[in-house]
């Protein structure tokens, strides 16, 4: 019985030594390198990091910009989160896909696109002489957050509508009938239900803002703003290196996220709500003003041209300009630089041709080992598998630079035994270690509607396992599995932070190549990889929104 039960483990033990080896002992290299110095414990130099003036200045830096993204992402999404849950407007279904577009754009690309249209002598500029000094407001604190906050609202938005749509407005009508104002009611019975949602949904947006690069190193280096994210990268690859100071200032990273995790499960479980009734909850529009649906207008307008409608501006019309210091001008515009992508630009190619490879293999890997590691935990009735699922979840709690720096930490110490760094083969590792949780995630959701009862009537008509796998489970699965592999594709192809970081030299993708040809003033040529990069990616998001549909179809 015992050798049956152990055979019936070995699949999860051997899960367990691949996640830990791919996940956990890049982690632990982290805290090591960062408290182990020349073979000893040394604590002192990691407290001297922390303390140095500047890494001080940087921690608060982080933790002030995430606050102020909170707040300003708040004040952007709270009213629209109103109005689509609750007024004529929620019949508006299409404001859902594209309030998406934000969120789907990556940020460096975004920041960049408001870098041209605000920077002196810009596209603002351009068509506004006396707009003449207006850079100095937008390259500051103050323009950091509105961008970052442009990125990240509609994730609360979508937070705060769904907790608004699950208010009966029973609720409301009563507060009305006993003489509550618009605003009592607003204080007493609305804000109180959707508390809880909202500071899950604020908790996840700090951590995500700590945690991104992409904006901090275009826009934030402007004005010499910096943050850990930043920090840990320049500690990582500008001479002299210093790892021991970037898995320092990692860690400290890894202690925050942690700390907002837990606080996100305490809400959770402890501070969530449940409306109990015999009744279904009813939905009552209300009906706006003339006056005032004209202003809710006006207020989508402005939300959607600054988070969508200037930056892709700016990003399209410079990629079209022939000479940018001629600007808007008629014969002043091409296709040249989309062309030369092609043709002249022999790098432009080899970073498309890096990215869709690196892409494919990846989502592929992570499409095969995120749905074993699903089936074998839904096979498995050992205490083990919530170890397994728990470690192949880990990324997803922990920013993307703190896991690219312990995977180089990790297998530079291995090299010797495992000569896979400095090789298109450690990037396809990295982008399996951080995006292995959507498929996790995705097949997982798959399963859950899936019933016992049909692998049991495939097991009493005489199914082998590999049967009932072919023709029940993968079936029932490959939407999941699909829509896991199409994400990872999505956004491995886009991927910034792990290939600055840890490609092998002289080689490009092309998140790496934008960046380049913005920095080094082929403008043009970097904004023309940038829509091909965007259409690329959405046309993949739109063929997995259509195979989803066509699914449920």
């Amino acid at each position: 019985m015992k050798a049956n039960n152990l055979k019936k483990r070995i699949p999860l033990i051997l899960l367990v030594a691949l996640l830990c080896f791919l996940i956990v002992c890049p982690l632990v290299m982290i805290f090591a390198k960062a408290v182990i110095t020349d073979g000893r414990f040394d604590f002192l130099s990691a407290w001297q990091t922390l303390k140095a003036d500047q890494n001080l200045e940087m921690i608060g830096n982080s933790l002030l910009l995430g606050m102020l993204v909170v707040l300003v992402s708040t004040i952007i999404a709270a009213p629209l989160a109103y109005l689509f849950s609750r007024t004529r407007f929620a019949h508006y279904h299409f404001f859902d896909i594209i309030f998406m577009i934000p969120f789907m754009t990556p940020p460096y690309i975004a920041s960049m696109g408001w870098i041209l249209f605000m920077q002196k002598r810009g596209l603002l500029q351009q068509f506004i002489p006396a707009m003449a000094g207006s850079e100095n407001c937008f390259f500051s604190l103050g323009g950091l957050v509105l961008v970052m906050s442009l990125h990240v609202f509609p994730f609360m938005l979508t937070m705060l509508k769904n907790a608004m749509l699950n208010i009966p407005s029973s609720l409301e009508e009563s507060g009305a009938v006993f003489g509550a104002s618009f605003v009592r009611r607003l204080r007493k019975i609305f804000l109180p239900l959707i508390s809880g949602n909202y500071a899950i949904g604020a908790l996840l947006v700090f951590v995500k803002t700590i945690a991104e690069y992409g904006t901090p190193a275009t826009l934030g280096k402007r004005f010499g703003f910096e943050v850990f994210t930043t920090e840990i990268h320049r500690y990582a690859t500008i001479a002299p290196i210093q790892f021991g100071k970037s898995a320092t200032l990692a860690s400290v990273l890894i202690g925050i996220c942690l700390v907002m995790w837990m606080l996100q499960n305490y809400i959770t479980t402890r501070k969530s709500y449940n409306l109990v009734s015999g009744k279904g909850s009813r939905f009552a529009e209300i009906n706006l003003p003339l006056s005032v649906k004209a202003l809710a207008w006006i207020y989508i307008a402005v939300v959607l041209l600054l988070a969508i409608g200037i930056p892709y501006f700016s990003i399209i019309s410079t990629s079209l300009i022939k000479l940018r210091g001629y600007g808007f001008a008629v014969g002043n515009f091409t296709f040249q630089h989309y062309i030369d992508l092609f043709t002249a630009n022999i790098k432009g190619v080899s970073a498309l041709k890096n990215s869709v490879f690196l892409a494919v293999v990846s989502a592929s890997i992570c499409a095969v080992l995120g749905t074993v590691l699903v089936l074998v935990i839904r096979s498995s009735k050992s205490k083990l598998k919530k170890v397994v699922e728990a470690i192949g979840l880990l990324p997803e709690m922990l920013p993307s630079i703190v896991l690219v720096i312990g995977i180089m930490l990790f297998w530079n110490q291995i090299y010797n035994v495992l000569p896979l760094y400095n090789t298109l083969g450690i990037l396809v590792l990295t982008y399996v270690v951080l995006f292995l949780p959507y498929t996790i995630q995705y097949v997982t959701s798959s399963f859950t509607q899936i019933s016992d009862s049909l692998m049991a009537a495939g097991q009493v008509f005489g199914g082998s396992p590999f049967y009932i796998f072919r023709r029940i489970t993968m079936p029932l699965i490959l939407k999941g599995v699909a829509t896991g592999w199409m994400m990872t594709f999505i956004i491995a192809f886009r991927e910034l932070v792990t290939a600055s970081l840890i490609a092998p030299p002289n080689t490009l993708v092309v998140s790496t190549y934008i960046m380049r040809e913005f920095e080094q003033g082929s403008v043009s040529i970097g904004m023309a990889m940038a829509v091909l990069c965007v259409l690329l990616t959405t046309t993949a998001l739109l063929i997995l929104n259509r195979f989803i549909d066509r699914q449920k179809g």
